[in-house]
């Protein structure tokens, strides 16, 4: 049994992909929350065993894990948010390595989530750049050049976590929009005048149970629950960070199914700051930054749940134009999971032609 692993390692949840020699798809699962910077080394290795071992028995025949002889996989691909450094992805291989029964070398690739996104360059031959887009629970940008041997790194920005980043991801959504909130009720205390009428005001304070804006900052700022905290209600039982991002939808539906004016002003606000940051890795290149990436010759890939949405996606494209960044051509993937396993079949097969 020849068979190609694929394994997305993200924030919200874990998507395996087995492939086998053809390119077909023979088995995939999906589990729990896997970012590396999140967890412990046991958790971190605990969602993904627990997903490939789902993923295997979707199998025809599936084979046990770790396997007790020869490896069933001929390679792997792990794309691990979280995962910012060469010491990082030196402590976790050995692991990865034991788990699947494949030595630590090219059969068995660990890299930041990003490069799966990478991918969509081998669908367009005129070009060698990708700039990969990750926005959903977090956020990320990472640029790439295609070369015999795989894909390089030039340059990166974000990916630092909701306590330090994450701009245009849900949790830059979600602060955003209290900060918005509370800023109208700020200047209508100035003013005299009342705060503008607001569908997404009136769900966020619905989902807290609240009547009063500045009452949020409380709701907000109070401590995550433990056993010597108890929360009289149960949504403020979620982490810090999960009461903001978790507001995300609520935004995204009120901008965009009903063209709520804060809901809009909030995600233009969060799309023009992440593109800003995305910026940053692009444009004509030069002594000093010999690794930028000039937009037009490059693929943008996006995956992640909130550049998904298609209005939203618009909004950051719309933003890097008028920076004038405009790329040739534009890739959303839905399923990096499964266009990695895909991409590392057609990677092995071109070696063997």
């Amino acid at each position: 049994m020849a068979l190609y692993l694929c394994v997305d390692c993200g924030g919200s949840k874990t998507s395996v992909v087995i492939c086998d020699l053809a390119g077909t798809i023979v088995g995939r699962a999906l589990g729990g929350p896997s970012n590396y910077s999140y967890l412990s080394l046991q958790d971190f290795m605990s969602a993904v065993s627990t997903t490939i071992s789902g993923a295997l028995k979707t199998c025809a025949s599936p084979p046990s894990l770790p396997p007790t002889g020869e490896s069933p996989f001929a390679a792997a691909w792990f794309g691990v948010s979280g995962l910012d450094s060469p010491a990082a992805i030196t402590e976790i291989t050995p692991f990865l390595s034991a788990l699947l029964g494949i030595p630590p070398g090219p059969r068995l690739a660990v890299a930041n989530d990003t490069i799966l996104l990478a991918a969509p360059v081998r669908m367009h031959p005129d070009i060698r750049h990708a700039v990969g887009v990750i926005c959903g629970t977090g956020s990320i940008a990472v640029s790439f050049e295609e070369t015999p041997d795989g894909f390089n790194e030039l340059g990166r920005v974000g990916g630092w976590g909701w306590i330090l980043g994450d701009e245009g991801g849900g949790f830059h959504v979600g602060r955003e929009a209290v900060r918005q909130m509370v800023a109208e009720t700020d200047m209508a205390s100035v003013t005299g005048a009342p705060p503008p009428k607001s569908i997404l005001t009136e769900r966020i304070l619905e989902r807290f149970g609240l009547k009063n804006v500045l009452d949020i900052l409380a709701a907000i700022h109070m401590p995550d629950a433990t056993a010597s905290i108890a929360t009289p209600q149960p949504q403020f039982s979620m982490l810090r960070e999960k009461r903001l991002s978790s507001l995300a939808p609520l935004v995204f539906q009120s901008a965009f199914e009903d063209a709520d004016p804060l809901a809009l002003r909030v995600l233009q606000t969060t799309s023009s700051i992440f593109a800003s940051q995305i910026a940053i890795i692009l444009g004509e290149k030069d002594d000093q930054r010999p690794n930028l990436v000039k937009a037009q010759d490059a693929v943008i890939s996006f995956g992640g749940s909130l550049v998904g949405i298609d209005a939203y996606r618009k909004m950051i494209l719309d933003a890097l134009a008028d920076k004038g960044h405009v790329f040739r051509y534009v890739e959303f993937v839905d399923d990096a999971a499964a266009t990695g396993a895909i991409g590392l079949v057609a990677s092995y097969a071109s070696k063997k032609s």
